[in-house]
């Protein structure tokens, strides 16, 4: 039996690299609204063009701490796709069935941009789902980079460092 969720096909996109706090509540957001959700994650070719630091975990890494959270997340009524992108859009752009993407402050952009693009082709808009951006201790974005630097871990707090 399906609770009632209001869409049948989600969109949520990202790097998804140090799986945090942040990305956990885009995550459940998507996943408590749609009964699929389709989670596109960027190729290790895509991040190596974009991302200014390049000490982001391989493609499969990133999948399977992704795989395994939504695992022990997820209602059973919720079905979902990994799937790799290799460009901003994903499928966003192409997928008719497809009618809700789940995006942050951040990427708000991105999603009009997408919504003028699937207009141009004759597919409806889809419904921008916006998450808050979730802030650290220190009010400032959780964010990977800010983990990589070592400044914060995946909750947010502060790393403390032993002498």
């Amino acid at each position: 039996m399906v609770k009632n969720k209001p869409f049948n096909l989600v969109a949520v996109g990202g790097t998804f690299d140090r799986l945090h706090k942040g990305h956990k509540a885009l995550l459940r957001v998507a996943l408590s609204i749609g009964r699929k959700v389709v989670v596109g994650v960027t190729s290790d070719e895509m991040v190596s063009k974009s991302k200014a630091d390049q000490e982001v975990n391989s493609f499969e890494v990133r999948v399977k701490r992704l795989k395994t959270w939504i695992e022990e997340e997820k209602s059973e009524d919720v079905h979902y796709d990994i799937t790799r992108i290799d460009d901003v859009y994903g499928t966003s752009i192409s997928e008719e069935e497809l009618e809700a993407i789940v995006v942050s402050e951040e990427t708000l952009y991105r999603a009009l941009e997408i919504n003028r693009i699937r207009v141009e082709k004759g597919l409806r808009p889809l419904v921008i789902v916006v998450v808050p951006m979730v802030l650290a201790y220190d009010g400032k974005p959780i964010s990977s980079s800010r983990i990589r630097r070592g400044e914060i871990n995946e909750e947010g707090e502060p790393i403390t460092r032993h002498s």
